[in-house]
C-alpha cells in the first residue's frame, strides 16, 4: 500500500535526491520569488525554534543558510549585507559587551 506524507515546506536542494536514494518518491515544485520569500520566512522561524530548543551551533548554520537565501531574494550580495551589518555595528555597536539594559530613568 502506498502512503503519502504531506509536508508543504521549503527544503534544501539535495533533500529530494536524499529521499529518492532511500527508495521513496519526492514530489516537488519550483516556487516563484514571492512564494520563496514567504516559505523562507516560515523556514527562518522553524530554524530559530530548533536553535532555541536545542542550543546547537549546527542550527545557527541552518539559520545563516536561510538568511543567505533571503538576501538572494532581495538581490543583496553577502558582501553588501556585510557592509550593512558593519554600518549598524558602527552606529549602534555589537553585542560583545553583553550589556543587559534593565531600565531607563527619565
Amino acid at each position: 500500500m502506498t502512503k503519502m506524507i504531506k509536508y508543504d515546506k521549503l527544503v534544501r536542494d539535495r533533500i529530494p535526491e536524499i529521499i529518492e536514494a532511500d527508495g521513496k518518491k519526492a514530489v516537488t515544485r519550483v516556487l516563484g520569488i514571492e512564494e520563496t520569500k514567504n516559505y523562507l520566512g516560515l523556514k527562518l522561524k522553524e530554524e530559530l525554534e530548533e536553535y532555541l530548543t536545542s542550543n546547537q551551533v549546527e542550527e545557527l548554520a541552518d539559520l545563516q543558510e536561510v538568511i543567505f537565501a533571503l538576501l538572494e531574494c532581495h538581490g543583496i550580495t553577502r558582501s553588501e549585507f556585510e557592509k550593512i551589518r558593519l554600518k549598524k555595528v558602527k552606529q549602534r555597536g555589537a553585542f560583545s559587551r553583553k550589556l543587559l539594559l534593565e531600565a531607563v530613568i527619565e
